[in-house]
């Protein structure tokens, strides 16, 4: 539609996740409308993510050290590791000042139409971790949509050997929502996930 570098920054743009080819064109016009300031500190951090960001080597989130925040953090609760598929998982956690354990990050979820299998995932990773004798509980904190029920699912199975406690986070209705509006899998985890009040 656009001649050459133009029409290249809107493909460009378009396939990042969450951006459709109207967002593209909109955000590729503002960067060609900012000054050149913007957009060669937008390149520069871009470029910068990419030679500097790496993968905690403890529990696969990303940094810019060999070891995350959190791993490095004395003040965290050493004996809870919150499992999670990816990254940005832990910064939804950690908004919620909730936990204050340890993470690991699987990489993704078990998706076999998508050819990701258990040995895709750093599930030994976690594995090892978990023989250090001072790990008193797992938290499983996988997405609740059909391949993070899957994940949750063989991790149970395969800890359930372990002398550790394994618990999941709870699923059910969104405080300041109707019933007639949830949908049936989520009213279904709501009755599952009962508690007894009295």
């Amino acid at each position: 539609m656009y001649d050459g570098v133009v029409q290249e920054l809107i493909d460009e743009l378009g396939r990042l996740p969450g951006v459709g080819p109207k967002s593209a064109q909109r955000i590729a016009f503002h960067l060609i409308d900012a000054d050149p300031e913007v957009a060669h500190k937008l390149a520069d951090v871009l470029r910068e993510v990419k030679e500097k960001v790496r993968f905690c080597i403890t529990c696969g989130n990303v940094c810019e050290s060999e070891q995350c925040a959190i791993c490095s953090d004395a003040k965290r609760d050493q004996g809870i590791i919150c499992v999670v598929e990816d990254s940005k998982d832990i910064g939804a956690i950690e908004r919620t000042r909730e936990f204050r354990g340890l993470y690991h990050v699987l990489g993704g979820a078990i998706s076999p139409i998508a050819g990701i299998g258990p040995d895709q995932l750093r599930i030994q990773d976690l594995m090892k971790r978990l023989a250090n004798p001072d790990i008193r509980e797992v938290i499983i904190a996988t997405n609740p949509n059909l391949e993070g029920e899957a994940t949750a699912t063989y991790l149970i199975r395969l800890l359930s050997s372990l002398e550790i406690a394994v618990s999941k986070l709870a699923s059910g209705l969104p405080v300041g929502g109707d019933l007639e509006y949830a949908d049936d899998m989520t009213l279904g985890r709501a009755f599952e996930g009962r508690r007894r009040v009295n």
